[in-house]
């Protein structure tokens, strides 16, 4: 009988132990995963970060939609409301060249160059670069926006340009002679062969919170655009990674050259990709609001005509950034004020197909898709010195195109992922269930074993 009670109270500590080492096993585990991503987020040679941000991991692709106008003559002759078709998409596969001139610095930062290069993928895309689409001559708006009125209809007469050209979707894209400028134009001419940067950005090895976080960006620590402290903020990284062990609450910043300026991406929700939980954060819907529903947004709003004295929602004036009167929104004016649709006809906003995304894992920071969605507008109004804008009724932003710049994990680095660090994850969680549960199960038996032995020998003694 006391052997058998020397073997249920040997079972309860032995029982006891196994869940206190798995008790103990958690912040172990915890400390030890997290060393591991601390290491692994660093930017330096060797690192999984490191792979992944010198060259993108997964193939990225800019999809195009350009908007074909119906009825030009109508517009011209009549004052008539232009009719839109959306075409595309058009897409191109970009961000294939490394970056380029990194360098590593003693301050715990690194600078690059990052190359720019596009490359027609005939076989995702809706139809051919050659493809002809009727828009919005860039050369006409332009001067529009930029010259004497005059001296605009003198120059627009003597090239007998037009208020809308036709052209195929590669001249309208990256370029053609215009025979009013006499120089090459086209909506994101020039292009292959250019660069964005210089960037600095942090490399987290002496603070793992500020990894990628970008310290300047062409030379400039703060932007010279906006002429106000807040708007000129480079704010967050490039949105290609954050920092590890993201909060919900804590909304991600990143900083776009595309548009001149940092926003904001707020927590939606959680999603699966392929086997991995990724936080979704999605950019907040007054991002692009008048600086009557967004006051923060009043130093981006530098010119009261475009905007009806600030009052219009959705676009954004990037003149200043890009020499050009271009204006910056989501696609097909999404959350922009309602004026925008009715002075054309035929966009259709959907925040499923027009909203800027990016699905970020959350204990390693790096963002694993991504969908930025943005739309390039010009604007043209009734004038009475340039004769094809007489019969014109009202200032009119209007959409040339809309592109989406999208990139997913790939299998090959989600398997590396999961194989690199969740495979961990899930082996130390395993182990710790384990030894609790059959910890607790073999203490509780061996407590109850000891209970009962304990009362048999009582009852003998008595007897």
């Amino acid at each position: 009988m006391n052997r058998l009670k020397c073997c249920f109270i040997a079972g309860s500590v032995i029982g006891a132990v196994a869940c206190a080492l798995g008790l103990i096993l958690i912040p172990v585990g915890d400390s030890l995963v997290g060393n591991t991503v601390r290491k692994e987020a660093v930017l330096e040679e060797g690192t999984t970060a490191y792979e992944n941000w010198i060259s993108a991991g997964a193939p990225v692709y800019r999809q195009f939609w350009l908007f074909d106008v119906q009825n030009p003559l109508d517009v011209l002759k009549n004052g008539s409301i232009p009719e839109l078709q959306q075409r595309g998409p058009y897409t191109y596969r970009t961000r294939y060249i490394p970056k380029e001139n990194v360098t590593f610095y003693q301050n715990h930062t690194a600078s690059f160059m990052l190359p720019s290069g596009a490359i027609f993928e005939p076989s995702i895309s809706a139809g051919a670069e050659e493809d002809m689409v009727t828009s919005l001559n860039i050369a006409v708006a332009g001067v529009y926006n930029l010259l004497n009125h005059k001296v605009a209809e003198m120059m627009i007469n003597m090239s007998n340009s037009s208020l809308f050209q036709t052209r195929t979707v590669k001249e309208l894209l990256w370029g053609y002679r215009d025979p009013m400028l006499k120089a090459q134009l086209g909506v994101f001419y020039p292009y292959n062969g250019t660069y964005d940067g210089p960037y600095n950005v942090f490399t987290g090895k002496d603070d793992i919170s500020k990894v990628s976080t970008i310290d300047s960006w062409n030379h400039m620590q703060t932007l010279s655009y906006w002429n106000d402290t807040y708007c000129d903020m480079i704010n967050g990284t490039d949105g290609s990674s954050f920092s590890p062990f993201l909060k919900k609450k804590a909304p991600l910043y990143f900083f776009s050259s595309d548009i001149c300026r940092s926003v904001s991406a707020e927590f939606e929700g959680s999603q699966d990709l392929k086997g991995i939980t990724v936080y979704r954060y999605m950019l907040p819907e007054n991002t692009f609001a008048s600086p009557i529903d967004n006051p923060d947004n009043r130093c981006y709003c530098v010119n009261n005509e475009t905007t009806r004295n600030c009052s219009v929602a959705g676009v954004l004036d990037v003149k200043a950034c890009k020499g050009a009167p271009v204006l910056i929104s989501l696609p097909h004016f999404l959350h922009g004020s309602k004026e925008l649709l009715e002075l054309v006809h035929g966009l259709n906003p959907n925040p499923e197909e027009h909203s800027t995304y990016l699905d970020v894992e959350p204990i390693t920071g790096f963002t694993l898709r991504f969908a930025k969605r943005l739309q390039v507008n010009m604007m043209y109004g009734p004038s009475r010195d340039i004769k094809i804008l007489n019969k014109v009724k009202e200032d009119t932003i209007f959409p040339i195109l809309w592109l989406n710049e999208t990139a997913a994990l790939d299998d090959e680095t989600a398997d590396m992922i999961k194989a690199a660090l969740f495979s961990r994850i899930d082996t130390l969680e395993a182990v710790q269930i384990a030894l609790i549960s059959a910890g607790a199960v073999l203490l509780v038996l061996s407590l109850i074993g000891v209970c009962v032995v304990s009362r048999r020998s009582s009852l003998s003694h008595v007897a």
